[in-house]
């Protein structure tokens, strides 16, 4: 990639993927001057909805060697883990806009090539901030995440609406209000910061805004995204270890991360409106995704494996298990846990669950015994097919 370092754009970019994050990303980077490359994809035929149409292929070849750096967004670990191990083989650097992949075999990785998670969803916006916090002096005590609403069993009538809505898939939608998401999401930030969780599905707390029966006109409102992550950092020092954690506050999509700094700065600090103090937020009030991707594929052409943002880490301590929606019946097939109406995740230690069912590896999956609502899935539960990931995964564990 030396060759790219003093003009990026000269590089030619590979995608993996071709859904609304993909587009989005091919959109930004056509406009920044990026040469487009191969979009290997499973639907290569038929696209009008699909800007670069000329550039959709299925060779995975063909993307090696066309690709100076291949972008990867397509939220499928399953399909995508044999993809990535083989870009990496071939030397190729891969950029993600993926926790799905990450914290379902994206340890396996780590080492074996150039592999990051790029800045613009929550992880690598937190893992940004988390960098800034670092060279202020700043000492983080929670890597934090706002939902701006959660359901934790949605129905399929409400998530078609907005799936069409807002064109994105309804697994996608479902993922995201049922809360899957932002468990991937926050186990991907525990993993790649060393830091724990408080609980399984970690804590969550809700901070719906005052009702106007209760509020003073005259009195200045709080801050619900400040107010929660002063809270959750009194966990954090009780807990006495940087927490992965997050909050919910509607209508909200901020990242924050809650730290301490030295006695001597207390006073020059809130002087700054930052608070007295002891826990201090820094928020980034957005994160916009494919826009931001870029900044990292820059970084990773100038600086190579310096470029790097975030992975997952050689030894996870966190996962996301899969817990029912519903009872089912033993024989049934499922076809996709991660943003179904059967399952939906969340954060564990893996240390406490050695046999659970990674929701990243629900795939084409039959259930061997019935299950009640609630129940949290083991691999003896299931009986799935043999995937690269699911080989993967049993080698990761040790089993």
């Amino acid at each position: 990639m030396s060759e790219h370092a003093a003009n990026p754009t000269n590089a030619t970019l590979g995608m993996i993927g071709s859904g609304f994050i993909a587009r989005g990303i091919l959109y930004a980077a056509n406009a920044a001057g990026y040469k487009i490359g191969p979009v290997l994809s499973r639907s290569t035929t038929a696209r009008p909805d699909f800007p670069f149409a000329d550039h959709l292929t299925d060779s995975l070849d063909e993307l090696l060697e066309k690709s100076d750096l291949i972008i990867e967004a397509s939220g499928d670990p399953i399909y995508v883990t044999p993809l990535i191990e083989k870009c990496l083989a071939a030397g190729k650097p891969v950029v993600t806009l993926d926790s799905e992949f990450h914290v379902t075999t994206g340890s396996y990785f780590v080492g074996k090539g150039l592999l990051t998670e790029a800045e613009g969803d929550q992880p690598g916006c937190i893992a940004a901030l988390r960098e800034e916090a670092l060279s202020l002096g700043f000492k983080p005590l929670v890597y934090g995440n706002v939902k701006g609403y959660f359901n934790p069993k949605p129905d399929k009538k409400t998530m078609e609406y907005y799936s069409g809505l807002n064109g994105i898939s309804i697994d996608q939608t479902t993922s995201f209000t049922d809360g899957t998401k932002v468990q991937i999401e926050q186990t991907f930030c525990a993993n790649a910061f060393g830091a724990d969780i408080v609980e399984t599905g970690m804590k969550g707390l809700d901070m719906p805004p005052l009702v106007p029966a209760e509020t003073d006109p005259k009195k200045p409102q709080p801050d619900l995204v400040h107010e929660g992550s002063k809270m959750l950092g009194e966990v954090a020092e009780k807990h006495g270890k940087a927490i992965s954690e997050y909050i919910v506050v509607p209508g909200n999509g901020s990242v924050f991360v809650t730290a301490t700094h030295a006695d001597e700065q207390q006073g020059p600090l809130n002087y700054m409106k930052m608070g007295p103090g002891p826990y201090y937020t820094l928020v980034k009030p957005y994160h916009l995704c494919h826009l931001e991707v870029l900044k990292t594929v820059r970084n990773v052409i100038r600086f190579g494996e310096a470029g790097k943002l975030l992975d997952n880490s050689p030894k996870p301590q966190i996962s996301v298990n899969s817990i029912a929606k519903r009872d089912l019946k033993a024989g049934e097939v499922i076809k996709r846990g991660i943003g179904s109406f059967d399952f939906r995740g969340e954060a564990c230690r893996i240390s406490e669950n050695l046999n659970h069912l990674p929701i990243g590896l629900l795939q084409n999956a039959k259930i061997t015994r019935d299950l009640k609502d609630g129940d949290i899935l083991t691999l003896d539960d299931v009986e799935l097919p043999e995937t690269r990931a699911f080989e993967i995964w049993r080698e990761l564990m040790g089993l």
